[in-house]
């Protein structure tokens, strides 16, 4: 896995897992982007997410996209009898 894209609600949180990861997105975004690059700190937008999985995996790279959790149904409980 070179880059995983990790959904947030409406917005994904790009994340490299690989040093080839790292130095394509370093050939893709500029100089003051590279350090919340490397920790996981940007968050792009879904028409953007698109373009960039196009892009890096016609690079080779192997992209993982996680989806949203799903949201936990509350538990229903039978009142209480004594």
């Amino acid at each position: 896995m070179d880059l995983t894209l990790a959904c947030l609600g409406t917005t994904y949180r790009l994340m490299p897992l690989s040093a080839l990861g790292m130095l394509w997105l370093q050939t893709h975004f500029e100089d003051e982007h590279w350090e919340l690059l490397s920790c996981g700190g940007i968050q792009l937008e879904l028409n953007c997410v698109d373009d960039l999985s196009s892009d890096a995996t016609d690079a080779g790279l192997i992209i993982s996209r996680i989806p949203a959790p799903a949201q936990a149904k509350p538990v229903q409980t039978a009142p209480h009898q004594a």
